[in-house]
């Protein structure tokens, strides 16, 4: 496996010094690039990335960082002083998904383990973030050699839980914004299958969408499958919950308005003629208004209760509401002011605006804690078969695709070449001007 990482980053090599990738970019890419086939081989699942965080804590310290481990579980700070001037955030993310990988590359992951609940599960980063990683630690080392082209404090963050969207919130409750330095901005990035490798696209305001993830038990009375008479199906009353709760999105919501609501599990039963006792079902909700947002929870505890009610269930069902998250929200001025660095260092037409996406994470709670921040997305698709796919209206496989597969070639320099330019811009004492950076800081008095 060593002979064919170093093959694949010396081919990768050679691509990037013939496009417009900086030199200190170049230097770092074969070694990012291992680090990427080591993580993609051995990926963790949320609040087990033990092996991850301690190799890249590792890494972090050889090219001279302050770090601190175990920081809200298994997360990393890295904190790198060079003078007066802002702290500017870069985060990261450690986790992967329970997720059987069908990509068919030579380094594909192989991972199995036990999930929180006790079962066999396969891993896969199917959401990119071995690629996350491994520009980020490609950021870190160009930030690190080139000291003479910026000031301030750069604190690295690499968050465990981000698939949960729990690991931010438990930073934050460890003392991530007292026990360090508190950044002026934050930065971070997603990759994405829907926009070519080599480009990156930014959203101003609202990015993404709120999320919260629901558990609903069902509880009825247990008997015979030949006696239903005498029963309470539990079973029944989930799947009518199921088809009940579609018509809140096409007939409770204003039309324009962003509301989703898919079941993602059912779980009943043990055997075909048995009526189970109870059911269980689990929910993803997606909004972006407040006022959306609540109305989509309280009509799904109304409609799960009168399902109940309507089948004669002794019990009412029990509605869990176990993570959740806000919509990432870019500040604008902030965005504003940093697309034209993007745009300097990857060339105007490969910066994309974007309108914003359904998907949801918890980089969010950092910004709700006063971190302006501009989050943006790089590109990770084949730029020819996403053409010929938008043609055909076949969707390439995109995140949590057991398929999914970033043109790292490409979009490893791009995200580490996007990450510096804006980092060495931001870290730049005479002009970081905190009255005028970001909307925040600019509508105080």
């Amino acid at each position: 496996m060593r002979l064919l990482a170093l093959a694949l980053s010396t081919a990768l090599l050679a691509s990037a010094q013939t496009s417009s990738i900086p030199p200190d970019v170049q230097a770092v890419i074969p070694e990012a690039h291992a680090l990427y086939l080591d993580l993609h081989q051995h990926p963790e699942l949320s609040s087990h990335e033990t092996q991850t965080a301690a190799l890249l804590a590792d890494r972090l310290r050889k090219l001279g960082y302050e770090v601190t481990p175990n920081v809200g579980g298994t997360g990393v700070v890295g904190i790198l002083k060079n003078g007066p001037g802002p702290t500017v955030l870069l985060r990261t993310e450690l986790d992967a998904l329970p997720v059987e990988e069908h990509t068919g590359l030579p380094y594909s992951s192989k991972v199995h383990t036990k999930d929180d609940a006790g079962h066999e599960v396969p891993v896969m980063h199917a959401c990119g973030h071995d690629l996350h990683m491994a520009s980020w630690w490609g950021t870190a080392a160009v930030m690190a050699k080139t000291k003479a082209n910026w000031h301030g404090t750069l604190l690295l963050i690499a968050q465990p839980a981000e698939e949960t969207i729990t690991g931010a919130k438990a930073m934050v409750a460890d003392g991530l914004f007292t026990r360090f330095p508190k950044p002026d901005v934050g930065l971070a990035l997603h990759d994405s299958n829907s926009i070519p490798a080599g480009k990156v696209a930014v959203t101003p305001k609202i990015f993404n969408t709120a999320a919260d993830s629901l558990r609903i038990t069902v509880y009825g009375r247990g008997g015979h499958g030949s006696r239903p008479d005498v029963a309470v199906d539990p079973v029944l009353i989930a799947a009518n919950i199921v088809v009940r709760l579609q018509s809140i999105v096409s007939r409770e919501v204003r039309p324009g308005d962003i509301a989703v609501i898919t079941v993602g599990y059912i779980q009943a039963g043990t055997k075909n003629n048995i009526i189970p006792d109870t059911a269980q079902m689990a929910l993803t909700v997606r909004s972006r208004k407040a006022e959306v947002r609540d109305r989509l929870l309280a009509s799904i505890e109304r409609v799960a209760k009168a399902e109940a009610t309507a089948s004669g269930a002794e019990k009412m069902p029990l509605i869990e509401k176990y993570e959740s998250a806000s919509a990432v929200y870019n500040d604008p001025v902030l965005a504003t002011r940093l697309i034209p660095v993007l745009e300097s260092a990857l060339g105007k037409s490969n910066v994309l605006l974007q309108e914003p996406i359904m998907t949801s994470e918890d980089y969010s709670y950092f910004i709700e804690h006063g971190i302006p921040s501009l989050y943006f997305e790089l590109g990770a698709a084949d730029p020819a078969k996403l053409t010929e796919s938008q043609k055909t209206r076949t969707p390439l496989p995109n995140l949590h695709s057991s398929q999914f597969a970033p043109v790292v070639d490409t979009a490893l320099p791009t995200a580490i070449t996007a990450e510096v330019a804006l980092l060495q811009h931001l870290l730049q004492a005479k002009a970081f001007d905190p009255a005028t950076m970001t909307e925040q800081k600019a509508s105080q008095p």
